[in-house]
Parts: C-alpha cells; structure tokens; sequence
C-alpha cells in the first residue's frame, strides 16, 4: 500500500501522494488501476476483454500464459504511476501509449527483468533502448519490486525500491533512431515528437510475471 509522500518515491510534483487505505477505485489522491480484485480498468490492444492469460490470484494480476498485453482503457498524459511487480523474466510496463496496436514505435517502455550484472539500456528499470538507469537497484528473481514512475510533459523519472534511477528529458532525443548519447535506438521517430498521453500496459513476453497495488495520479 502506497502511503509515503510523492516526494520520497520519486513523484516531487505533488506534495503528497498518500493513497487511501483501501484500494477502492477512483478518489480525490488517486485511483486505482487494479485494486486485486478484477480487470474492469483494462482492455486487449483491440478494445476488447483482456486476454484469459492475465488472471487474479490473492489479489495479485499475474500472467500465466500466452496471455498478449493488457492495456488501460484510460489515457493518461501527466501522472504519477506506482506498482509493485516479481518476474521470472522479461516483462516491461509501458505508458503514454498512443496506439496499443503498435506499442513497440507508439509508446515507451520501462523495463521489467531478472536483475542484471551492470545496469544497461535492456536492464530493469531502463527507459528501454533509450536510457540505462543509474544502477541496478532491483531484487533477486521472484521478490517484489516497488517502482514509481512520473511523466510530467518531457521529464520521466523513476524509482526502484527507493532508488532514483532514471531522470530524462524526453526533448534531448530530436533525431529518430538516436540517443542523446549517439547509440542507435529502434524509435523511428525522435522521442521529442511523441505525444505526450495515452495508455499504460502491462508486457507479456513469455515470462511469469506478477503485478500488484497499481495506482496512478493525474498531475495537473
């Protein structure tokens, strides 16, 4: 449950994020994007149910299969995201998604993965091949993980269990294909360009993966 200021967690935007006791749905601080019991806030890529892959279990959404990824019906555009996740492998949470259909060139995604040697532009965390963050600051394979993410228009911040990992802005990326830092990416168009909202998924890419406590706050 996430009770702690936005300031200590990453979202310093807000004065407070204090998130009501009960994961009830929407508030005043917040809402709750899945609140351990059902799927009501979520879609296929299509609009349709999600996939029978992605199910609840004590209050905790977890992939079991093939399941696809699993999309907000919401759009969101400045926020202040907080989750907590396990894997066993490779999963990723994505946000400001323009067309779920093609999240790969339309959205951008954080890293979720087994913990890494060095921190890189693939490991947990990374705003993924764009970014590395400053350290590996996840758990070993199968504990769980808190993780805040805030996008307030061209600045994305993350924090890993209590760990500033990523500070960017998106307008240093003004060429499509290339980091700030001259390496390649696969964004055919330049980062600076992208809009600023839409929808945040949850990966499958053939790992277990678990998810839970999910709560966002619109920034204003």
């Amino acid at each position: 449950m996430f009770r702690k200021p936005c300031a200590v967690v990453g979202c310093s935007v807000l004065l407070f994020c204090a998130f009501a006791t009960s994961l009830v749905a929407a508030d005043a601080q917040g809402q709750a994007l899945f609140d351990g019991s059902d799927l009501s806030a979520w879609q296929s890529a299509s609009g349709g149910a999600p996939s029978a892959g992605w199910v609840v279990e004590d209050g905790t959404l977890v992939r079991k299969e093939k399941a696809n990824y699993i999309w907000t019906k919401e759009r969101f555009a400045d926020f202040c995201l907080e989750l907590e996740f396990k894997t066993a492998g490779n999963s990723g949470i994505f946000f400001r998604t323009d067309n779920p259909g093609n999240p790969v060139q339309t959205g951008i995604e954080i890293q979720v993965d087994k913990p890494a040697a060095a921190p890189g532009k693939h490991s947990t965390g990374a705003l993924y091949d764009l970014l590395a963050p400053t350290k590996v600051a996840d758990r070993p394979a199968g504990e769980w993980n808190k993780i805040s993410i805030t996008a307030q228009d061209a600045k994305i911040t993350v924090v890993l269990n209590g760990e500033k990992i990523i500070d960017a802005d998106l307008n240093q990326w003004t060429e499509a294909n290339q980091n700030p830092d001259g390496t390649r990416n696969k964004f055919n168009t330049a980062l600076k360009d992208f809009k600023r909202d839409g929808h945040i998924g949850l990966q499958d890419h053939g790992a277990d993966v678990s998810y839970r406590n999910i709560r966002i706050q619109r920034l204003p």
